[in-house]
This record gives structure tokens, C-alpha cells and sequence, in this order.
């Protein structure tokens, strides 16, 4: 069985003082994609790159210190490691990275990505547009030399059972029709498949990834699902189980952890 999991940490530092790598060995995952990690590699470097036996492989942002960045900590060494997929915008925000695990028999990529929130403004939004048309053609583009899954914050709740408040915030980021209409094509004419789906069809509340820091939205479970793990179709096949971390608190996210087995 080989376990994923996949984590928005808005900050690794602040995530490892909240107890990340306890949880890490009590969980003991095969490979863990974080997203947000808010470092450089000067930051990583001595601290954070072996985490419970997992070795750190990441791409800052370098357009902006203390911002984005993504992750893969993994038992067993990647064959190669790819930051970005070749965007002049979005590699500079550390949104993408892909470890390779290539055999003679198979070529499979395991993938951590950000992708844009545009809650900040009509300019993020804009931004996460162009970040959504940029990555769907990398994709297929991957999609036909390989297998693999990719682990991320989509900031996009595809359906109405994947957030409490869907009447309203219909006209919010996050869960606008254009953005939910991609999520539509990717996961039929893009050919991915939404893995926790595939084994929680129905699920509500208890499928829920992240909570706004307002209120009393993650006491209460006023959630949204936009963590995701997304995998062509043998990769997702393979899929036993899932689930959602809600008992420690590392971040506004909850981890999402998805056993496979080959």
C-alpha cells in the first residue's frame, strides 16, 4: 500500500511548530505534497528538509519572499525532479513540482501544485484565469507520456456537496461557474479523475478540506473541499481509501490522505 498525502501548510514553519512532524511519524506516509510552504531555500536549508524520515524536494516562490511555494517529501528518491511546467508567470510563484519515480515498466509522476486563490481582488482572479489555461495543456500534454497524480490546492469547489455555504457564495471565487465549468473539463474531456470522489461519491461535511479563519467556521464545519488528489485513470483505480485529518490543526487546511495500491 502506498500512502499520499497532501497538505496546505500556509507556512511550514508555522506548520512544524504546530506539531507537523509528530503527526508525520504517527502517520507515517509514503510521500507528502505540501502547498504554501512561505520559505526559501535558505529557510529550508538545515531545518526543514528531512521531516519523520522524509526527504524534501521544493520550489519557492522567487518573484515574492514569504509567498507560496510548493513541496514533495518522500521516502523513497525520485528519479528526477521538475520545478515548473514552463510558464514565465507561475513558475516564478513556486506553483508547480513534479517528482518523477521511473522503472523500465512504467513512468509515474507524483505532483504538488498551488493554484491561484482570487479572493483577493479582480486581478488574482484574472491571474487564476490564466493560471487555469495555462495548466490544463501541461497536463495533457503529460497525461500522454505518463501517469500520475496530482496532489493540490485547487482553490475550487467543483460541486454544490463541497461546501456548506453554496447559495452563497455562488458569485464568490472559489466557486464561480467558470471556474467549476473547468473543473468539469478536466475531469471528463481532460480525462482526470477527482480520486476522493471516486471513493466518497456522496460525501458532505465530512469531506471538507479548509475553513475560513473567520468565525467559528472550523468548529462549526463550515467548509470547503478544494484540496484535491487528481489521477489519470489507472492511477486512480488503484485508490482503497481515503481520509481527512480533522483532529490536529496545522493550518486552515486539513490534510488529505489517499492509500493506493499497485
Amino acid at each position: 500500500m502506498f500512502k499520499l498525502t497532501s497538505l496546505n501548510l500556509n507556512g511550514i514553519r508555522s506548520a512544524c511548530s504546530k506539531g507537523l512532524q509528530d503527526w508525520l511519524e504517527r502517520h507515517s506516509p509514503d510521500c507528502m505534497c505540501v502547498q504554501e510552504i512561505k520559505a526559501q531555500q535558505s529557510d529550508l536549508a538545515g531545518r526543514f528538509e528531512l521531516l519523520a524520515g522524509l526527504r524534501g524536494y521544493f520550489h519557492p516562490a522567487s518573484a515574492k519572499k514569504g509567498y507560496s511555494g510548493v513541496g514533495i517529501y518522500t521516502r523513497r528518491e525520485p528519479s528526477e525532479v521538475i520545478a515548473g511546467w514552463g510558464s514565465q508567470e507561475f513558475d516564478a510563484e513556486g506553483r508547480y513540482l513534479e517528482a518523477r519515480f521511473d522503472t523500465p515498466r512504467r513512468k509515474f509522476s507524483i505532483i504538488s501544485s498551488y493554484f491561484p486563490s482570487g479572493t483577493s481582488g479582480p486581478q488574482r482572479q484574472d491571474a487564476k484565469y490564466r493560471f487555469l489555461h495555462e495548466i490544463y495543456p501541461a497536463l495533457a500534454r503529460l497525461q500522454a507520456e505518463r501517469e500520475f497524480i496530482l496532489c493540490a490546492d485547487v482553490n475550487i469547489a467543483h460541486k454544490e456537496i463541497d461546501l456548506k455555504n453554496w447559495r452563497g457564495n455562488q458569485k464568490n471565487s472559489g466557486f464561480l461557474p467558470e471556474e467549476r465549468a473547468w473543473m468539469d473539463q478536466l475531469l471528463s474531456d481532460g480525462g482526470l479523475t477527482d480520486v476522493y470522489r471516486r471513493l466518497h461519491p456522496n460525501a458532505t461535511g465530512a469531506a471538507y478540506t479548509w475553513w475560513s479563519n473567520r468565525g467559528l467556521a472550523r468548529a462549526n464545519n463550515v467548509g470547503w473541499r478544494i484540496d484535491y488528489h487528481l489521477a489519470t485513470p489507472a492511477s486512480a483505480a488503484a485508490a482503497r481509501r481515503a481520509s481527512i485529518c480533522k483532529d490536529e490543526r496545522f493550518s486552515d487546511h486539513a490534510p488529505l490522505t489517499i492509500e493506493y495500491q499497485w
